[in-house]
């Protein structure tokens, strides 16, 4: 992919300082973190179990384009019922049986697209910033939306799980996270890792084996002030967030983390490991889980869990950004949201 813009550089905001695209929570201040999330706390009522019509008409007439080149289940569906919910048009491209199997390049794509009159793209792909270069690609009137891009970043995501741990814990500076598992692959852990530190929280542990936190990427984590452990009982102690991490073995070398149950038996989140960290403690999991692998039934289903409650947020969280990037001069009480 080419482009004249500088693909490297990840600008997410307009002349006026507002929010434009969501690539990364990399350098995104903490007003604007804090600003999403308070956002997409008024978006929880439009979702509500008892509310008859679960819509709101803030985004009629806007066109929302889901480019997903790698596969999901959470992130696309969840981002197909909030556009849904505030109205807006959606519109799946099929990647598998669209031009792109034809040689199509992915710029080209988005050339196509935008002259059908794209107001945004979600926007999942293999290649990391990937997104960044459609953004820096499009005109200024379309909005890009990373959802998830090779290792390097899901901000949607990270914004959820903080959004989830505020929900139940409250004071971030006081907050100690343990995140276990494939750290080197997960976009997810970074995203995570990025905002955590941004709002405040001076306790985050990355648990793996050292195949999985190699000397560069454990430097450049500590310099966030992220602690590395190598053994979970080690940096599990007494944490207030316990996040288990997808095993990403396509994205991964032969041998570079022990096969079948060794991994588990090294690694894995079951009762007893998870017995270690404070008593009311809560488990996180991304999606998809490899139960048996990273984690166990009665971690993953039991009274700590709150997996479920991450898949309901990422709702509300993801309704709260499509609206910021294409309707966020609106006031959301006057549209009929807090009715």
């Amino acid at each position: 992919m080419t482009n004249q813009k500088n693909s490297s550089t990840t600008n997410q905001f307009n002349k006026e300082g507002k929010l434009k695209h969501l690539l990364t929570l990399e350098g995104m201040p903490k007003e604007q973190i804090l600003y999403i999330l308070d956002t997409a706390k008024q978006f929880v009522s439009v979702t509500a179990p008892n509310r008859e019509v679960k819509k709101v008409p803030l985004l009629r007439g806007k066109s929302v384009f889901n480019l997903f080149f790698e596969n999901s289940t959470r992130t696309r569906t969840t981002f197909e019922i909030a556009a849904n919910r505030l109205s807006a048009d959606i519109i799946n491209l099929d990647i598998p049986t669209s031009s792109t199997s034809k040689g199509e390049s992915l710029i080209d794509t988005i050339d196509n697209l935008v002259a059908m009159q794209a107001d945004i793209f979600v926007v999942r792909h293999n290649i990391s910033r990937a997104p960044i270069e459609i953004a820096n690609h499009v005109p200024d009137y379309v909005h890009v939306i990373n959802a998830g891009d090779g290792s390097h970043q899901h901000p949607t995501q990270g914004l959820l799980d903080v959004y989830t741990m505020r929900h139940f814990k409250k004071d971030f500076s006081k907050l100690k996270v343990a995140i276990i598992g494939d750290i080197l692959h997960s976009r997810v852990a970074k995203s995570n890792i990025h905002a955590l530190t941004t709002l405040g929280c001076h306790n985050i542990r990355a648990i793996g084996p050292e195949s999985l936190l190699p000397s560069d990427l454990a430097k450049d984590l500590s310099s966030l002030g992220v602690k590395i452990f190598h053994k979970v009982e080690d940096g599990i102690k007494d944490a207030d967030v316990v996040m288990t991490l997808r095993i990403q073995k396509e994205r991964m070398n032969q041998g570079q983390v022990p096969e079948g149950t060794a991994f588990f038996k090294q690694f894995g989140l079951n009762r007893d490991r998870l017995a270690m960290a404070k008593s009311d403690a809560i488990v996180m999991h991304p999606g998809p889980m490899n139960r048996g692998l990273e984690i166990t039934a009665d971690a993953a289903d039991g009274a700590r869990s709150v997996i479920v409650e991450q898949v309901s947020n990422g709702v509300s969280i993801r309704m709260a950004i499509l609206y910021l990037l294409l309707a966020g001069n609106q006031e959301i009480v006057e549209n009929g949201v807090s009715s």
